[in-house]
């Protein structure tokens, strides 16, 4: 969970948490190891929208420490994670020593990955919005993606929602489903779903951050979002499509081979 509560002045009090961070870690490498054990209905949610994209072979861009790519693998047959951040690579080896269904590679994008062999899925989870061109970004991730197979992108909603937390954490942007289809559509993608979810929670970031002016998660927040607020969210999406929400979710499509 990278955004959901935020508190107003201070370090983030989950850096001071033995084994949540990597050691002097800066506001730009805190974004994807917020939550953890404090948003596990948040992770759930998370995975549950994910899941049915997902197919036998798995890139997660931006892995952190590797507790979203957790969920999968028992179903993968194989699963490449990968982090800009050494001690995030550094930790994802360690966690599965040995294992040969799992490889970990350290990766800045855009740049060329080096797999054996492509994967069927790829999954960004608030990663785009970090990079200036995200459309090479893209075109890289479908260069290793499997003709037909999907690349899964999470990245955080409308620029109306952009304040000092996206400044810290090095977000170029904030994405509408226009914006995030536009990129997908310039890197050479087809779109099978692109829509904005978890209106609540946009509702709530506007508040901490737009009126609140608050800068970085409050554990306690936190807690009390996942219990009460998530829950609540999944109830609504079942029966509405938000007009607007925290995140902007889409699965692209690489195209198939000529006469495939």
């Amino acid at each position: 969970m990278s955004e959901n509560m935020i508190q107003s002045t201070g370090e983030p009090e989950s850096a001071a948490q033995p084994g949540l961070t990597q050691p002097g870690a800066g506001a730009g490498d805190l974004e994807n190891h917020l939550g953890g054990e404090d948003a596990r209905n948040y992770r759930r949610y998370e995975r549950d929208i994910i899941a049915p994209h997902v197919g036998n072979s798995m890139l997660e861009i931006g892995s952190g420490l590797g507790d979203f790519s957790a969920q999968f693998h028992p179903r993968l047959a194989r699963l490449v994670l990968s982090d800009s951040d050494p001690y995030c690579v550094e930790q994802l080896a360690k966690r599965y020593p040995g294992d040969p269904s799992v490889e970990v590679m350290q990766l800045t994008l855009p740049a060329e990955i080096p797999l054996a062999e492509p994967v069927d899925t790829v999954v960004a989870m608030n990663v785009l919005e970090h990079i200036a061109d995200d459309v090479a970004a893209l075109r890289c991730l479908a260069r290793v993606t499997t003709p037909g197979g999907r690349i899964v992108i999470w990245v955080p909603g409308y620029q109306q929602l952009y304040g000092d937390f996206d400044r810290k954490v090095g977000h170029f942007r904030r994405y509408t489903p226009k914006t995030l289809g536009d990129a997908v559509t310039a890197a050479g993608l087809s779109i099978d779903v692109l829509k904005p979810i978890n209106l609540l929670g946009g509702i709530a970031w506007w508040l901490a951050v737009r009126r609140g002016g608050a800068s970085y998660p409050n554990p306690r927040l936190v807690r009390l979002y996942d219990r009460l607020v998530v829950p609540t969210t999944r109830l609504i999406e079942r029966f509405v499509r938000p007009p607007f929400g925290q995140t902007v979710f889409c699965v692209a499509r690489v195209p198939e081979r000529p006469g495939a």
